[in-house]
């Protein structure tokens, strides 16, 4: 769910001002339309308005996710605002709406529009805390709640994808691993390594997203992991190799990082 990671990273998750559902679209569509990269003529707002008066885009448990298409080429963006009272969606299952979801899809992006849905309908359904947002307080444990989400979505990965996953990165993690002094055989690296993401925000602590939660305590006690990345590409501690394949630069100087991590000894087997 990466359009949903950067709206995070970039400051487009909200408290929404009042609980007026034309008033919540209409906000949301002018927190895209501020993303510099989006043309001031697309209408977001317009566009995800008329849609809503032909197809209601609740999708029941307190979530609805309107969109705007375009034919302008771009990358795929979302906003996120939360209604702490609910907002009067008129929902198939009648149930308030506390997050809404906003999408801006680029014809180039509607397949990605579609992955990142279906894996957003999945944790809603999978994950119970995703249902409850009327018991959250503060924005910053919504936000917590979506970073789950999207771990979530990380750990769905079905065993067939995983598989092709890993025969893909292997070698990838092995020549790496040897470039930084930590040789480890293809068997070890394979039987191991584990897909992570690792967000870094100056000023605080890196969120690691992963499938293994030991994994994630494990990387989060890494008191140079940030800085490893950055100068070297490679961070260890103990059994634990972290190996960066790309990073993705946002605003306020903030990196999402791509990585392998894999454990297993230091030496050749």
């Amino acid at each position: 769910m990466k359009a949903l990671l950067n709206a995070l990273q970039e400051g487009r998750l909200v408290e929404l001002p009042d609980n007026i559902k034309t008033d919540a679209l209409e906000f949301l569509g002018a927190l895209l339309e501020a993303v510099p990269e989006v043309p001031s003529e697309d209408n977001i707002t317009e566009k995800a308005l008329a849609r809503e008066s032909l197809h209601n885009t609740g999708i029941g448990k307190g979530w609805a996710c309107p969109h705007a298409t375009t034919q302008v080429d771009g990358e795929l963006l979302c906003s996120v605002g939360w209604s702490p009272d609910g907002v009067q969606y008129g929902s198939p299952d009648g149930v308030p709406v506390h997050l809404i979801v906003m999408y801006y899809v680029p014809d180039s992006q509607r397949n990605a529009y579609l992955k990142e849905i279906s894996q957003l309908a999945k944790a809603i359904h999978q994950n119970e805390d995703l249902q409850k947002l009327q018991e959250l307080t503060e924005l910053g444990e919504v936000r917590h709640a979506l970073l789950d989400a999207i771990t979530h979505a990380i750990e769905s990965v079905t065993p067939e994808s995983r598989a092709r996953m890993i025969q893909l990165e292997v070698r990838h993690a092995a020549v790496e691993a040897a470039d930084h002094g930590a040789p480890l055989s293809l068997d070890a690296i394979a039987h191991a390594i584990i897909p992570v993401s690792i967000l870094v925000i100056p000023g605080a602590k890196p969120v690691v997203l992963a499938q293994d939660r030991i994994l994630v305590e494990s990387l989060e006690s890494f008191k140079t992991l940030s800085e490893d990345l950055e100068k070297s590409g490679h961070s260890a501690q103990g059994d634990i190799n972290v190996v960066l394949r790309s990073s993705e630069h946002y605003a306020s100087s903030r990196v999402l990082h791509d990585c392998i991590a894999f454990r297993g000894a230091t030496k050749p087997a």
